[in-house]
């Protein structure tokens, strides 16, 4: 395989903390970053100036923008203002990659298709517990390769801690960050697409609530979906309220059954005390066995970059991202809010 040119990208939007992985990710693969530009200074800020002190801020992301240099955006900007970047980016014949979600309304999913398809740029939605956890492209592997059959279905969980000292307002605030669904279960919405090998999924349940916050009246902070497609079905639940005694930010699973055995992940930590992240338990016909998947690569971004040089669609097809994101919205139009929080 060919090598490709340098990668030069700029950081626009530093409100979440995935823009430490993204940036870290892109130049682990031979970026270069010339400059970052976020509004203010959200609680994130100091983080990524003590990672990146070589990266220097510009006052005016059009410079960033008009730069002919700069061939990507990365983006974890407030979630409901990703959209808008992403226009802007691509309009001035940039790609984009935005954290998830990648927008927060059906309108902004209509803009940013508009935009895309005009510009023939790239938008790509980094979904992290697929495209940074090594687990997941293991499974990814044994399922392709037949170890536990045809998928029947996904169980997807994704609780997160809250850690509301280290976020600012918006996190909040639903017109902000678009609800629970949109928000965490779009990790889970891909991961379902991706393992059951489908193109789309009918939503067959979708609840959102406000359990435990009655002093935030426009947080979710649980919900759940139902999807079904085909002989393949889904279900999902996410949540704000992993204990403070588990050593990482939250302990996500993964349970992929097949017609001839089953998968589970834990993602990000092991319970039962095997040190380290990335386990992977694999049952089928003959045994039952632990795997270590701290090997498997990460090839998301490493792709990406090839498909910014050739044009290509290896990295995430761009219906795909464009799916995920209209059942994430979906499910969230859809979802039942009973709030019982007192």
């Amino acid at each position: 395989m060919k090598s490709l040119p340098p990668l030069v990208f700029a950081a626009v939007g530093l409100d979440h903390r995935h823009s430490y992985d993204q940036v870290q990710s892109l130049l682990d693969v031979g970026g270069t970053c010339v400059g970052w530009w976020t509004e203010g200074t959200p609680k994130t800020l100091d983080g990524f100036v003590r990672r990146f002190p070589q990266i220097p801020r510009v006052d005016d992301r059009r410079r960033l923008l008009e730069d002919p240099r700069v061939e990507l955006v990365t983006c974890a900007a407030i979630p409901c203002d990703r959209a808008n970047h992403a226009i802007e980016a691509m309009r001035a014949g940039k790609d984009f990659m935005s954290d998830k979600p990648g927008v927060t309304t059906f309108e902004q999913l209509d803009a940013v298709r508009r935009a895309q398809q005009e510009t023939k740029r790239i938008w790509t939605v980094n979904f992290t517990e697929r495209f940074e956890v090594r687990a997941v492209t293991r499974a990814l592997d044994l399922v392709r390769d037949g170890a536990i059959g045809d998928v029947v279905q996904t169980v997807g969980l994704g609780p997160h801690r809250e850690n509301r000292a280290l976020r600012d307002p918006w996190f909040y605030d639903k017109s902000k960050y678009g609800g629970i669904l949109v928000d965490i279960a779009s990790h889970q919405i891909d991961q379902f697409l991706v393992f059951a090998g489908v193109t789309d999924a009918d939503i067959t349940l979708a609840r959102a609530q406000n359990v435990a916050h009655p002093d935030d009246p426009a947080y979710e902070d649980f919900g759940e979906i139902a999807l079904a497609s085909g002989k393949a079905s889904a279900y999902i639940r996410v949540d704000w309220f992993t204990p403070d005694g588990l050593p990482t930010w939250g302990d996500g699973r993964l349970f992929i059954y097949g017609t001839k055995g089953t998968i589970e992940l834990r993602k990000y930590v092991d319970p039962d005390g095997r040190p380290g992240k990335d386990h992977l338990f694999l049952i089928d016909g003959k045994e039952t066995r632990h795997i270590d998947c701290s090997d498997a690569g990460l090839p998301y971004y490493a792709n990406l970059h090839r498909d910014i040089v050739e044009r290509t669609e290896t990295a995430m097809p761009q219906a795909h991202a464009y799916k995920v994101c209209e059942l994430a919205l979906a499910a969230q139009a859809r979802a039942e809010r009973r709030d019982v929080a007192a």
